[in-house]
């Protein structure tokens, strides 16, 4: 029971420490390469986060052939592919339509869950990971003018970010290393900062240090909560509730980005993302059905208890 609400409240944080680094990349990218903006996020998140793991876990460093497997996947494609692609994506592509491929991921991870892993999802399930992504459309309100304006090219290295998620995730979980998932993300930042720092010369970004005031809190905001701390939840979410599971929380990003953007940058809540974000909901419990009917029938349990006399 502890685990259940466990994992569903860390599933929430996780949604909001994603959603809230949206101003933070729009804020870096006026100022900073895409490639070394997002390294210099997971330099600064790894040296976090593998100090962090050296003082709270006694096996801190990867030991098995499996242990080193993880990080690699984690470096490649949750770390330097994902962030790389998207940065690199958004450069050219409008939010609207970014939003809408990189919602995409729920819908690719049960697909490579099912060729790496033998799981497959119901019919039910499978509407409900479709219902989530009408929820994100009615949120981000694409046009034909929206999803054509932005480069193509832009919006097909989105919709790669967002298979890399959910291949390395299905993987993450095939290869299920005795490793903990906080030293795991540690390292797999550290190897992902790497290899986004050399495809940040090999492009030709050149180095550019933050100095002014916005690019810091750029990426001091986007370093800390958005990925020293929601990358651990993330792994680890995929260590316990699975990988597609864990992925939808693409859908509820796009509603916290929405409210992020009303508080700080006075964009209006539309009828449109309360309406959206209801039938992400939908969604979700209908993929979660058995969940949603065990706490409905505990909830009704409880109601239906007689009050003790005094």
């Amino acid at each position: 029971m502890i685990s259940r609400y466990r994992d569903a409240s860390l599933f929430v944080l996780l949604s909001v420490l994603f959603g809230i680094s949206f101003v933070a990349i729009k804020t870096g990218l006026a100022t900073l390469p895409p490639l070394l903006f997002a390294a210099y996020r997971f330099d600064l998140a790894a040296i976090l986060l593998v100090g962090y793991a050296a003082l709270r876990h006694d096996t801190w460093r990867p030991q098995t052939r499996t242990d080193w497997l993880a990080i690699v996947v984690g470096a490649v494609a949750l770390v330097a592919l994902n962030n790389g692609l998207l940065f690199l994506g958004q450069q050219t592509t409008t939010p609207a339509a970014a939003s809408v491929m990189y919602g995409l991921n729920p819908i690719l991870a049960p697909v490579f869950a099912a060729a790496l892993l033998g799981q497959r999802l119901a019919v039910r399930g499978y509407l409900g990971v479709l219902l989530g992504l009408v929820g994100v459309v009615v949120i981000v309100q694409p046009s034909p003018a929206t999803l054509t304006s932005g480069s193509v090219i832009g919006q097909l290295l989105v919709l790669g970010a967002a298979a890399s998620v959910a291949a390395g995730s299905v993987l993450l979980r095939r290869i299920d290393a005795p490793l903990a998932s906080v030293p795991t993300t540690a390292w797999a930042m550290a190897g992902g900062a790497a290899l986004l720092h050399a495809a940040s010369l090999v492009v030709g970004e050149g180095i550019v240090v933050p100095s002014s005031t916005p690019a810091l809190v750029a990426v001091g905001s986007l370093a800390v909560p958005s990925t020293a701390a929601a990358y651990p939840i993330y792994f680890g979410l995929i260590k316990r509730i699975g990988p597609v599971r864990t992925n939808l929380v693409a859908y509820l990003v796009p509603v916290v980005a929405a409210l992020t953007g009303w508080l700080l940058l006075a964009e209006p809540v539309t009828l449109a993302t309360v309406a959206g974000f209801l039938i992400v909901l939908a969604g979700v419990a209908l993929l979660e059905r058995q969940v949603v009917a065990e706490e409905v029938a505990r909830l009704r349990s409880i109601l239906s208890r007689p009050v003790p006399e005094e």
